[in-house]
């Protein structure tokens, strides 16, 4: 007769009462936060959740688009996020958080080496109008499912675009 298997405890996990965990929330202080997720579900989802302060309420904005891969997804979200931010904080410096890690990879990669290291995303960002709002992001990646409210809140909205 097999073994039963133990059943894993229900994990509790317990939303930050601002946009980011208290533990590095010092870090971002005194700027815009930004949060981009992207979900496939019928459609494609994106969502960007914007926090002009950290105890501001949050700006939500979403777009359904055609389903994509997830990466290509994710990629497209981080763009989203980009463009919104622009919109709601121009000429300003803001920290934009992703939970894919290639998207995060990606774009730090292209800010620390230059653009001129990924044409394709020069293009996506020129074609976007959204080049200077590159160079005022800082973009991070955070991890997903936890207790970083931003992150839950953009994970809920891309999934109600995805629908």
């Amino acid at each position: 007769m097999p073994k039963r298997r133990k059943k894993k405890p229900v994990r509790i996990i317990h939303q930050s009462p601002g946009p980011l965990p208290e533990r590095i929330a010092g870090q971002y202080a005194g700027q815009p936060l930004v949060f981009s997720d992207a979900s496939a579900k019928r459609n494609g989802g994106l969502a960007a959740v914007l926090f002009s302060a950290a105890d501001a309420e949050a700006i939500i904005a979403t777009q359904s688009v055609p389903l994509d891969g997830s990466n290509a997804l994710e990629f497209q979200a981080v763009l989203f996020a980009l463009s919104q931010a622009w919109l709601h904080f121009p000429g300003r410096q803001f920290s934009l958080f992703t939970d894919n890690r290639d998207a995060a990879d990606r774009f730090q990669r292209a800010g620390s080496l230059g653009l001129e290291q990924d044409a394709e995303l020069a293009e996506y960002l020129n074609r976007l109008g959204i080049t200077e709002a590159f160079a005022h992001a800082s973009i991070r990646w955070i991890k997903s499912h936890g207790t970083c409210r931003g992150n839950t809140l953009a994970d809920q909205h891309a999934a109600e675009a995805a629908s």
